[in-house]
């Protein structure tokens, strides 16, 4: 009986609010961007954190603040050392996007990152989400924010019907999140809701018994967590085949490589060129093995063969191991390299 009256109830935005603050200061992960008020570091850490695991994120967060402590600095970077600092982080436009960004928070604000809305989304990379997580968490304004793991622990708790992506559904979010943030300690707040989806309310198999919001939650009531939200459509994604010719200079070992023009997925960074199946192959040539990779919607499997040579073909140059070390190279190509012998 209670639950059926339950179901027909609105959860209140202060219990909602108080609850979950209170679990978060309680059970929060202790992670390096959590530690400071820093807007910059803040920032950086957000854009990370897009599309990218927190597990991911940690080491190469600490790595990429030491190298450019500052907005001033990774301002004053070359492209080529900031896309080296991000290597392995994958999605390289968030890094192009983040230096471009620097600059003109040097130019236009001098070095400080701004606190208002208007400019903040004015910036390269740094859209509503974006904007409203550095505002809550870093200047402490009651700013929304809205991202997967908001959208699934809202939709939960007050039953949101509606697709991913629709526009009703969207607008609904974004008001249930405004009307929730607090005007005291809305970084805790904000930082609370990402923390419980990323951890308790999850896709599949939510722990509602450790849950702080599971007496409010409507999903739960009706026992229909795994309802809401509807699981988004997907696509297999598109399997390619390729050969990789990676030719090695005989005298010095050095690597021919290309760097990928600017309307490329990675654009900047210094690949191996590949190759349909079956094209290009010089003769000689050794099969090392093969690799696998994903890169947005296409799952790669390229064969690698070595071969050596001495001229470079227009567009491409030589790259010894010394340099390597130092360029942005892709993630493929570094798998392919470390099929060569002594992992080269």
């Amino acid at each position: 009986m209670w639950r059926a009256r339950f179901a027909r109830m609105t959860p209140d935005p202060r219990a909602v609010t108080r609850a979950l603050v209170r679990w978060f200061k309680r059970a929060q992960r202790d992670l390096p961007w959590r530690r400071t008020r820093d807007p910059y570091a803040i920032w950086v850490s957000e854009i990370m954190l897009q599309q990218t695991r927190v597990e991911a994120v940690v080491p190469h967060y600490e790595r990429f603040l030491a190298r450019f402590p500052s907005v001033h600095a990774l301002a004053d970077a070359h492209a080529d050392d900031v896309l080296h600092a991000w290597s392995g982080l994958g999605y390289y436009r968030r890094a192009r996007q983040l230096h471009a960004a620097a600059a003109l928070v040097v130019r236009e604000h001098a070095g400080t990152l701004p606190a208002d809305e208007p400019a903040l989304r004015a910036l390269p990379g740094i859209g509503r989400y974006t904007a409203g997580a550095i505002r809550s968490i870093a200047f402490g304004e009651p700013a929304p924010i809205v991202d997967g793991n908001v959208a699934r622990v809202l939709s939960r708790v007050y039953a949101l019907r509606g697709a991913h992506g629709e526009a009703r559904r969207e607008k609904r979010l974004w008001e249930l999140a405004t009307a929730l943030v607090p005007a005291r300690d809305p970084s805790a707040f904000n930082q609370g809701l990402m923390e419980l989806g990323a951890t308790v309310c999850v896709p599949r198999a939510p722990r509602c018994d450790t849950c702080p919001l599971a007496a409010l939650c409507v999903a739960h009531a009706r026992g229909r967590e795994e309802a809401f939200p509807p699981p988004k459509p997907r696509a297999a994604p598109a399997r390619v085949a390729q050969w990789a010719i990676v030719r090695v200079r005989a005298r010095d070992g050095a690597v021919l490589m290309r760097r990928r023009g600017k309307d490329e997925v990675n654009a900047g960074q210094w690949e191996v060129p590949l190759t349909a199946p079956g094209a290009g192959a010089p003769r000689g040539a050794q099969r090392v093995g093969a690799v696998r990779h994903g890169i947005l919607k296409t799952a790669y499997k390229v064969e690698a063969f070595v071969a050596r040579a001495n001229a470079a073909p227009r567009g491409s140059r030589w790259i010894a191991a010394d340099e390597r070390v130092r360029l942005p190279l892709t993630t493929l190509t570094r798998k392919l390299l470390k099929l060569l012998p002594g992992g080269a």
